[in-house]
């Protein structure tokens, strides 16, 4: 039977997942496991029910045994951001004993973090780690923070799969949302293509099942932006620490109301505006040269 506890102090009280994110032992998601797995106890009671709260300054709350109230007091949070190579489990621990994304820190900055949401064993490019239940809760919520990939798939597929794609498609009954996909370049060895591809509502390995799904099967998969944070500057395998306005930001942008967000997304082409990609303009300027000579032909 389930039993709940009751604070005195109610003001002070705080759901007990949040609590536990809030040590770096787990993210909010893994302390919800902790807790409908009977591993948390307040007062010497088992607590198993999501939503039950305490007071971490009068409370004593164990997980697995341990008393975590010593870790809830104020500290500085931590973050880091990992361009991560292939080759590498973007989990807390790997039951096959395969090299995890945090082992490309120094040992002394690993300990109480985790990986903001997941990246395949197979696909390159930007992580987070951190301590911060909060932060993670952010960028992980469906809708709020875009993530942008760099997608190479076999062959090109037609316009009309593409956008096909761009609407939403189902995965096992499950149908993706609305994504952004622009045709990059197209590789002159193998007659392979380059989409950039933008989700902000991400399932269990999408993109590689999307283009699956038209044939076109991903040979490489890196995400290259999350947010406003990108792999500028950052190799392969490298690391660096956020800066506290990279944070910040992401907690001023989950502030704002979503069709704040949409209005701001969708800047001006104003002239000396934002840089367009080369790739994108060499494509545009073959097609014009390519209409250019079918005007001539026609005068003549």
């Amino acid at each position: 039977m389930v039993r709940h506890f009751v604070s005195t102090l109610n003001l002070m009280q705080e759901r007990l997942q949040k609590i536990i994110a809030g040590t770096g032992l787990a993210s909010r998601r893994a302390a919800e496991e902790m807790i409908l797995n009977g591993q948390v106890t307040v007062n010497g009671q088992l607590v198993t029910e999501l939503g039950t709260r305490a007071d971490p300054g009068r409370d004593h709350i164990k997980v697995r045994g341990k008393l975590i109230n010593p870790q809830t007091g104020p500290r500085e949070k931590r973050y880091y951001l990992i361009n991560k190579p292939r080759g590498y489990i973007s989990t807390v621990k790997d039951p096959k004993q395969r090299t995890l994304v945090a082992h490309l820190l120094p040992p002394s900055a690993r300990r109480g973090l985790f990986p903001v949401g997941r990246l395949d064993y197979n696909t390159e490019g930007l992580i987070i780690l951190t301590d911060d239940g909060e932060l993670t809760r952010i960028i992980t919520q469906g809708g709020r923070v875009p993530k942008v990939y760099h997608v190479k798939v076999k062959g090109t597929p037609p316009e009309e799969q593409v956008e096909r794609l761009r609407r939403g498609v189902s995965l096992k009954g499950v149908r993706t949302a609305p994504a952004e996909i622009k045709l990059i370049e197209r590789t002159k060895e193998g007659g392979n293509s380059w989409f950039e591809v933008t989700l902000r509502e991400g399932k269990n390995q999408q993109i590689r099942k999307m283009f699956d799904m038209v044939g076109h099967s991903v040979t490489k998969l890196r995400r290259v932006s999350i947010g406003h944070i990108t792999d500028r500057g950052l190799e392969t395998g490298q690391y660096r620490e956020l800066k506290k306005s990279e944070v910040a930001k992401f907690f001023q942008e989950a502030s704002t109301p979503a069709k704040a967000r949409k209005v701001k997304a969708k800047p001006p082409a104003a002239k000396g505006g934002k840089k367009r990609d080369p790739n994108e303009l060499s494509l545009k300027r073959q097609f014009n040269r390519k209409d250019s000579s079918k005007r001539e032909t026609n005068r003549q």
